[in-house]
């Protein structure tokens, strides 16, 4: 009852993202949550390209690099 290459990937990013929403200073969330779906997006290519998954996460990786390089907006 092992887990896939793939599935390992997959909870990797669950974990990434989970753990960026208890970190109380909003950088550090916003680089653990960039992390999180950075992984996610990998998980989406290796599930054949599953574009939910993939765009919703990149999204999510612009809003977070837009935030820490804009700070103040």
């Amino acid at each position: 009852m092992g887990f896939t290459f793939v599935e390992n990937i997959g909870y990797i990013a669950s974990l990434g993202v989970l753990i960026s929403f208890l970190m109380k200073d909003i950088k550090k969330l916003r680089i653990i949550n960039t992390v999180g779906c950075c992984f996610f997006i990998w998980y989406g290519v290796m599930l054949n390209f599953s574009i939910p998954i993939i765009v919703t996460n990149f999204v999510i990786v612009l809003i977070n690099t837009y935030y820490l390089i804009n700070p103040r907006v």
